[in-house]
């Protein structure tokens, strides 16, 4: 996602939100607290309980906002061509994380929270269902248009979330810098040799 942070704006729950972001890219999950939300806000943590009684309510939001901006990011995309907006949309998911890997470090805790804490795993499936979605979305439009293989689009889908999945992964727990650069890569060849139809009419593979 976009870093949010210099912006300006009015809405006190849209400033806790950025505050929480900066908050969680500075300190992480484990050591996130009230206090340093409310210090990056520039009020009192009272300030904050106003608007959420717990830390958990607040990061249950947040897991929101980031989808939401998520969305955001997605719909500004203006292009109908189904295999530029499938490499847009594999780029918000590979290339952007790179400038915000403490951000992702940060999700990655709080993922980990997810089996036991009901609120943020519902969180984490909807936004898992809402990218394949889109992915499975665009793959289908490929189809229809001639420019994708008729292929199973859901499958196609959890294949590239498979590899988005991993890829975070690796670049979070192994401090791996080239992970999601090799992931966008690898993305590439999966959607020219299975997901590209082939225009030539020899029967031959494409990449």
């Amino acid at each position: 996602m976009a870093d949010p942070s210099t912006e300006a704006v009015s809405d006190p729950n849209e400033t806790i939100m950025r505050a929480t972001y900066r908050a969680l890219r500075e300190h992480g999950y484990a050591d996130l607290t009230i206090q340093r939300i409310a210090d990056e806000y520039g009020k009192s943590t009272a300030a904050i309980h106003y608007h959420y009684d717990t830390k958990e309510d607040l990061l249950a939001a947040f897991l929101d906002y980031i989808l939401e901006q998520f969305k955001d990011a997605v719909h500004e995309v203006e292009t109908t061509d189904p295999e530029q907006r499938l490499e847009l949309l594999l780029d918000k998911l590979l290339v952007d994380p790179e400038d915000h890997l403490d951000l992702l470090v940060a999700i990655l805790e709080m993922r980990s929270q997810a089996p036991y804490k009901e609120r943020f795993r519902e969180r984490f499936r909807q936004n898992d269902e809402y990218v394949r979605y889109m992915l499975q979305t665009v793959i289908d439009h490929g189809i229809d248009e001639g420019v994708f293989a008729a292929v199973d689009a859901e499958h196609e889908a959890r294949a590239l979330m498979t590899i988005v999945d991993g890829a975070r992964t690796r670049a979070v727990v192994l401090d791996e810098e080239r992970a999601l650069t090799t992931a966008r890569r690898t993305a590439d060849d999966y959607v020219a040799n299975v997901l590209v139809n082939d225009r030539r009419g020899d029967g031959s593979q494409r990449g």
